[in-house]
């Protein structure tokens, strides 16, 4: 599991920072990438990535201002011509279905895959084999979610010797006594295969959050999670004008990430006027020290918990 950022600015491209994409790759998990929003050249970040378009399965749009939409027509339109047919899922607030339709419709852009749009509400927004994803309303002057994704928690370790003290060698059996199931041995022996696994694996959360205020709704979705990705658009000395355009500040971010107890903590949406990101590093971490600012292509690698 892996985040790489692919534009991290806010409102519009500056000559560091893109507007903002993130692909969270899913590679070992499940052979796919989810991108979270899709500002303008997203497509044009992605070739300076190993990232493939057509291993996008989701994408998930935050709210709909145009720094974290316009690349979206683009980007599905060149997944269809670089070979892209597998399903692609979007989400996204009310309105996503529309701007899509038209966008496509208008350019006259055909896709030859199949594209489901589906337009969130709260709640549990998908639920598969591996994850679920949690959408929570934050506070900004359009519809934007937040996103939690949960990575469920996984069947612990084979009690391979305990298995080898009642005779049971390796082979087919393994698979199921491992998936909790009851086996009947040669002898006859019927034992409950959840006897034989060892505790559960901690599955890992990472929250990312659209553009919001600091509120309640971003401190529920980003509890206890391994990494929050959290909106850090102004610094404190621009706290008033953070919260006249429903944006956060760092320390506010911080803030939010001390009282979710989450481990790790990147800025993100950083305002075009900052020319460096020391002080907005330097007041997120006097707050919550394991703070970090995203930069365009830099990759995070969230650990899998250990058996």
């Amino acid at each position: 599991m892996q985040l790489t950022f692919l534009g991290t600015g806010a409102g519009i491209p500056a000559k560091a920072r893109n507007v903002t994409s993130i692909a969270l790759k899913l590679l070992e998990e499940k052979g796919s990438i989810w991108l979270f929003d899709c500002g303008e050249a997203t497509q044009h970040q992605i070739l300076h990535t190993n990232i493939k378009p057509r291993r996008v399965e989701k994408v998930f749009i935050t709210h709909l201002h145009g720094d974290h939409i316009y690349g979206l027509p683009g980007f599905l339109a060149s997944r269809s011509f670089q070979g892209g047919e597998s399903p692609l899922t979007v989400y996204g607030p009310k309105g996503i279905a529309d701007y899509i339709a038209v966008s496509l419709k208008v350019s006259q852009t055909y896709l030859k895959y199949e594209l489901n749009i589906v337009e969130v509400n709260e709640g549990i927004i998908l639920d598969e084999d591996q994850f679920y994803v949690e959408a929570k309303m934050l506070e900004h002057g359009v519809q934007s979610f937040g996103y939690r994704i949960v990575e469920k928690d996984r069947p612990g370790a084979l009690l391979t010797e305990k298995l080898a003290e009642m005779g049971v060698k390796p082979g087919p059996l393994f698979r199921e006594i491992k998936a909790g199931k009851e086996v009947t041995l040669e002898n006859g022996t019927i034992i409950n295969g959840k006897d034989f696994v060892g505790p559960s694996i901690k599955g890992r959360i990472v929250t990312i959050l659209g553009d919001t205020r600091s509120c309640s709704a971003a401190v529920e979705l980003a509890r206890a999670a391994d990494v929050l990705v959290h909106e850090a658009t102004f610094s404190e000395k621009e706290a008033a004008i953070a919260g006249e355009y429903y944006h956060s500040t760092a320390g506010q971010a911080a803030t939010n990430a001390k009282e979710a107890g989450v481990k790790f903590l990147i800025l993100t949406h950083i305002s075009a006027r900052y020319d460096t990101t020391e002080t907005l590093l330097e007041e997120a971490q006097a707050i919550f020290p394991a703070s970090s600012v995203a930069e365009d292509f830099k990759e995070y690698e969230i650990p899998a918990y250990k058996e």
